[in-house]
């Protein structure tokens, strides 16, 4: 049985961590670098690095910081924000990216997915969907694409473009409620659902966890394989080891929890 993942993420402005509700707001949660050696040791099994203005404010995102997080963590990392060109993901995967997210750029111009899979793998491809319901209540469920770090509205409809980006050779979708980013009430389950009924890579839910019952219900009830997190983390209120010890003694298969002791004893590059 594949194992369910647990992925902390780092909204990074300018250097440092930052989450806000909705993606307005924005509040000071941290240096990177710090926090990525954190989770690494309690047992994160990977980490999302996105420069969430860096398409907004078109500049690159900053590679020292991917090196240097790199650097300190044992565990799979994606990072994503600016990514124009293939030159951009080669850029990102030589300072030590594992994984290279990308979203303004491929909605603008979808061949980007296409030529990222073919030079460097689809496993390495991960196409972030920003995604607001439309719908009224009562209406069958719409939702719609967003850019931009969630500042420009598009045309385009969020479970077809799921469905097109796997299709252009997306390796993995992170899947973000903006409904429900940052209100810590639990993930969109029916937008969650709708994605993963279209395609066959694995979806990571994105927005809104609060409490680990709502990590529960996107991996079984959404039909996610991954759950990212921030506020929670980020600000004290859980731990990873405590979530899947959780998740755990409700029947998820998750990874087992390095000792911390053990881990702690690691040698890090460059400490």
């Amino acid at each position: 049985m594949l194992t369910k993942r647990i992925i902390p993420c780092f909204d990074v402005d300018r250097g440092r961590v930052v989450k806000g509700v909705s993606f307005v707001d924005l509040r000071d949660a941290g240096d990177p670098v710090g926090l990525a050696r954190a989770y690494d040791r309690d047992g994160a099994d990977e980490l999302v690095f996105l420069d969430i203005t860096a398409s907004h404010e078109e500049r690159e995102s900053t590679y020292q910081m991917i090196a240097e997080t790199a650097d300190q963590v044992f565990i799979p990392l994606t990072v994503g924000g600016g990514v124009r060109a293939p030159g951009d993901m080669r850029r990102m995967l030589e300072h030590g990216a594992d994984k290279v997210g990308v979203n303004t750029a491929a909605v603008e111009r979808p061949a980007l997915i296409e030529e990222g899979a073919r030079r460097f793998g689809s496993q390495c491809i991960v196409v972030s969907i920003d995604a607001k319901r439309t719908s009224a209540r009562g209406e069958p469920p719409r939702w719609r694409v967003y850019t931009h770090g969630g500042r420009r509205e598009t045309e385009r409809d969020a479970i077809e473009w799921a469905r097109e980006a796997t299709e252009r050779g997306s390796g993995e979708l992170l899947v973000t409620s903006m409904d429900s980013d940052g209100h810590q009430t639990g993930y969109d389950l029916e937008l969650l659902r709708e994605v993963a009924g279209v395609v066959g890579v694995p979806v990571i839910a994105s927005g809104g966890a609060g409490e680990p019952e709502h990590l529960y219900r996107a991996l079984t009830e959404g039909g996610a394989d991954a759950v990212l997190a921030a506020s929670i983390f980020h600000f004290g209120r859980y731990d990873v080891a405590t979530l899947k010890r959780y998740l755990a003694a409700r029947g998820v298969a998750v990874r087992p929890i390095v000792d911390a002791a053990a881990a702690a004893e690691r040698e890090v590059p460059g400490a």
